[in-house]
């Protein structure tokens, strides 16, 4: 029988981190969507809608997606969600209307589900088990870079175009390189998955699926996934809010230093996190997080807000490795690419979910403050749920304490 490979960083992980980090150069240039919804004329009733409609249409795609992608169509399905995305990226010069930017909006989160369910259960047949934490780390940073990359870019960008649409027409030139990057090494990767045991490329069937679902802590974990994205989201979405409060710029501030902070930490905790036991780890940071959440909600200058956001990009830098790594573990073989792409269904629930109950209670007259004591109520609920956790996996990390 042939294993997945030992090395971690082989030909194929390189070449699926390279695609996926040129997808989402074109998915990070959206930070201001809401801004250009308001340049065009779209009713403020309007916006949050169209904003939350992407991770909402992914939201409801992938779990159709999850057992239709397998690692033996995987390629085939990667490059399909490439081509949508240029398709998307290039009609938002035209769709100016509530209508056509609902169609755009849909076909948008299609292809972006796309790319990255294809990607993702794809990828983690070539992740070994025993550093599962570490290629976590590596991948996910493909997925991180562009977020520090493409804003200051796109703010350089704005003052010598027209609109933030030709921003995202010209953005879509870099799918190209990620479809070059597919169609070179597309027979590499079909041979490397053939060379797989037949278990772990085939479509789950039915009662795989309703088994899986039934194990506690899969089930446990997607819940912590759940709670940790509803979090992140909503610092993403309502930190400018807050922040505004300040004066300033404080809000560019925060984001540049938990970002940088953040990819610090996958970078260099990449390389310990196998190390340590990963179950104790993830729960200390997960209390850790919700401490900086509560301070978050009760900071009153832009020197503390700076602080914390070291802090919150350290927390967010070292839990959403660890969570993937645990689920991962608790995962058969044969059903690891299903639960990673279970577990980007609570991404995608909780980035719209967020913006639309947060705006909803902002609406009403509530706080920004108050949303981010919730938030730490909330990740003080997901720590208690990992109590309950237990791994079958004799590898939770080799203690070194």
């Amino acid at each position: 029988m042939t294993t997945i490979p030992k090395p971690l960083l082989s030909m194929e992980f390189v070449l699926l981190a390279g695609i996926s980090f040129f997808a989402f150069c074109n998915m990070a240039v959206f930070y201001g969507f809401y801004d250009y919804l308001e340049t065009i004329g779209i009713p403020v009733e309007w916006r949050g809608v169209l904003l939350g409609l992407e991770p909402f249409t992914a939201f409801m795609l992938r779990l159709l997606l999850i057992p239709l992608i397998s690692a033996a169509n995987g390629a085939r399905m990667l490059l399909i969600g490439l081509l949508l995305l240029v398709v998307a990226l290039l009609s938002y010069r035209w769709a100016t209307t509530i209508p056509s930017l609902i169609v755009l909006r849909i076909l948008h989160g299609a292809a972006f589900v796309l790319v990255v369910s294809a990607s993702i259960t794809l990828v983690v047949r070539f992740i070994p088990e025993e550093r599962s934490a570490q290629g976590f780390s590596l991948f996910s940073l493909a997925t991180l870079l562009p977020y520090a990359i493409m804003p200051p870019l796109t703010e350089w960008l704005l003052p010598q175009v027209a609109s933030a649409a030709e921003i995202y027409a010209v953005v879509s030139v870099l799918a190209i390189p990620a479809i070059l990057l597919l169609l070179m090494g597309q027979q590499r990767l079909n041979l490397a998955v053939a060379g797989l045991d037949q278990t772990l490329t085939r479509r789950p069937g039915r009662q795989e699926l309703q088994e899986d679902l039934r194990q506690p802590a899969v089930l446990l974990l997607l819940a912590v996934n759940l709670g940790v994205y509803l979090v992140y989201s909503t610092v993403f979405y309502f930190m400018k809010n807050f922040a505004g409060h300040l004066g300033g710029g404080e809000v560019g501030t925060f984001f540049t230093l938990s970002t940088v902070t953040l990819i610090l930490t996958r970078l260099l905790g990449g390389l310990v996190f196998d190390r340590f036991p990963k179950l104790r780890t993830l729960k200390m940071s997960m209390a850790g997080l919700a401490l900086c959440l509560l301070g978050l909600a009760q900071a009153d200058s832009g020197e503390k807000l700076a602080a914390l956001a070291v802090i919150y990009g350290l927390g967010i830098g070292v839990c959403l490795p660890l969570l993937n790594s645990v689920l991962f573990m608790a995962s058969p073989p044969n059903l690891r690419g299903v639960n990673t792409n279970l577990a980007l269904f609570m991404m995608d629930a909780g980035f719209f979910l967020s913006p639309w109950l947060g705006g909803a209670y902002l609406a009403a007259g509530g706080e920004v403050s108050v949303l981010f004591t919730g938030c730490a109520l909330l990740l003080a609920l997901a720590s208690a749920l990992l109590l309950a956790v237990r791994l079958n996996s004799g590898n939770h990390g080799r203690r070194i304490w």
